[in-house]
């Protein structure tokens, strides 16, 4: 490596930081960067630079937004009765994509985790608190994942919103769609019993 400049060298450091590249990946990358017509290399560069700079927390749902309120709690289309929660910005994108649901999001920032020291005041329960008042949300949707973390912050929630007029659901888990079933492991087929349901 030490037969590059050291500007090509200080690029492959940078993008051999990111998760997932290593070091072969990350010079190939720097290679092309370099290759590529000084206008294309600009837009890259301020296209990270807006990243960093526009990129922010939607002040209603937590997802990343290029302004004060995202895209989807600014679509008035949406169904403003329903909230899912979930996790991270990602869930929330992998959920979009699917086209499944219609409401509105709030994203908790994390789950409980008391080994880890990760209590409700740490991810933003008191916020989903405020919003299901406010809001006047029917159903609340709870996607978290199917870890013991995210099972616990479930529950949690549901504890939460007993004694409330919210009907609160929890998205199905179960045998994923062409999947094998000696390939499955044991939660995700118990967990695929006690969710089954009628047929025909």
């Amino acid at each position: 490596m030490q037969h590059y400049p050291d500007s090509i060298l200080n690029v492959i450091r940078q993008i051999s930081k990111l998760p997932g590249i290593g070091e072969k990946t990350a010079e190939r990358l720097a290679l092309h960067i370099l290759r590529s017509p000084g206008p294309q290399a600009e837009q890259l560069a301020a296209a990270i630079r807006d990243l960093k700079e526009k990129t922010r927390l939607c002040s209603r749902c937590y997802a990343l937004s290029d302004g004060p309120v995202c895209r989807i709690c600014a679509d008035p289309r949406r169904d403003v009765t329903r909230l899912c929660v979930v996790e991270q910005p990602g869930d929330m994108v992998a959920l979009e994509k699917s086209a499944a649901f219609q409401g509105l999001y709030h994203i908790l920032g994390g789950v409980l985790s008391p080994m880890d020291g990760v209590g409700p005041d740490d991810i933003r329960v008191r916020e989903l608190l405020a919003r299901i008042t406010a809001e006047n949300i029917v159903e609340l949707v709870i996607a978290t994942s199917t870890s013991v973390e995210g099972e616990a912050t479930a529950d949690y929630l549901s504890g939460q919103f007993a004694k409330r007029s919210v009907r609160v659901t929890r998205i199905a888990s179960g045998v994923p769609v062409g999947g094998d079933l000696k390939f499955v492991d044991q939660v995700t087929l118990k967990r695929a019993m006690e969710t089954r349901r009628d047929v025909g």
